[in-house]
C-alpha cells in the first residue's frame, strides 16, 4: 500500500466524519478536500479541478468572493458615501459619479451584487435630495448592464467566449479587450441619462416626499 493511497483512505474517513457531525456544512467539506489533493500531491490542479468541466466556472466563483470580499471589507459603502459627498445637491454630478462607481464595480465584481450595494444607497440620496427614485435607479441599472462591457471578467460570457476561442486555437481576448467598446458606450449611457431623466419624474409633495404610482401592495393595506 503506498502513500498516496493512505492519504486517500485517510482523508475518505476524515471527510465522512464530518459528513456525520455535519460540521462544517457539506460543501465546505467537499471545497477543503478539493484544495487538499493538489495540495498532497496526490492530483495535479487540473485533474482536481476537472469535475468542474471548464476553469472558467472556478474563475466565475472567484469573482464572487471577490466581489464579497469588497461588500464585507465595506469598500463598496464608502465609496457610495465617498460619491454623496462630492455629488452634493447637484443632480447632473450624482448621476455622472453614480454611473461610473457602479460601472467600474461591476467590471471586477458580478454587477447584480453591485446593483443591490447601491439601492439604498440611491434611494437614501434621492430622498434626501427630494427627487424621484427613478432618476437614480433607472441610471444604477444602465451603468450595471454597461459593466458588462469593460473587461474580460465583468460577466460570465465574455469569458466563455474566450475560452471557446482558446480553445480552438484562436487568440482569444485580454483583459482589457471590451474596454474601449465599454467606455464609449458608458459615456453615450451617461449622456443619454443626463438628457432623458427629466422623463422619470415623480411628483414630489410638499413634505419633501415623491408620489408614485401605487401598487398592490398599497391597495392591500389600504382596503
Amino acid at each position: 500500500m503506498n502513500q498516496e493511497l493512505l492519504w486517500v483512505l485517510g482523508l475518505l474517513a476524515i471527510v465522512i466524519l464530518l459528513f456525520v457531525i455535519n460540521r462544517p456544512r457539506m460543501d465546505v467539506v467537499a471545497l477543503l478536500v478539493i484544495l487538499a489533493l493538489p495540495l498532497l500531491g496526490i492530483l495535479t490542479v487540473e485533474q482536481a479541478l476537472a469535475g468542474f468541466s471548464d476553469p472558467n466556472v472556478v474563475l466565475i466563483a472567484a469573482l464572487f468572493v471577490i466581489g464579497e470580499g469588497l461588500v464585507r471589507t465595506g469598500i463598496a459603502y464608502r465609496i457610495g458615501e465617498w460619491m454623496s459627498e462630492r455629488a452634493g445637491n447637484s443632480e447632473a454630478r450624482l448621476l455622472v459619479l453614480l454611473m461610473v462607481a457602479v460601472a467600474g464595480l461591476g467590471s471586477i465584481m458580478s454587477s447584480t451584487g453591485v446593483v443591490a450595494i447601491f439601492i439604498p444607497v440611491v434611494l437614501s440620496i434621492a430622498a434626501r435630495l427630494k427627487l424621484s427614485p427613478s432618476r437614480l435607479m433607472m441610471p444604477l441599472a444602465f451603468a450595471g448592464l454597461i459593466s458588462g462591457m469593460l473587461s474580460l471578467v465583468a460577466t460570465p460570457p465574455n469569458v466563455v467566449v474566450h475560452s471557446e476561442l482558446v480553445r480552438n486555437g484562436e487568440t482569444g481576448f485580454s483583459f482589457f479587450s471590451f474596454t474601449p467598446f465599454g467606455l464609449v458606450v458608458l459615456v453615450l449611457g451617461i449622456g443619454y441619462m443626463l438628457l432623458t431623466r427629466h422623463w422619470l419624474n415623480g411628483e414630489v409633495r410638499k413634505d419633501g416626499r415623491v408620489e408614485t404610482r401605487r401598487t398592490l401592495l398599497d391597495l392591500v393595506l389600504d382596503y
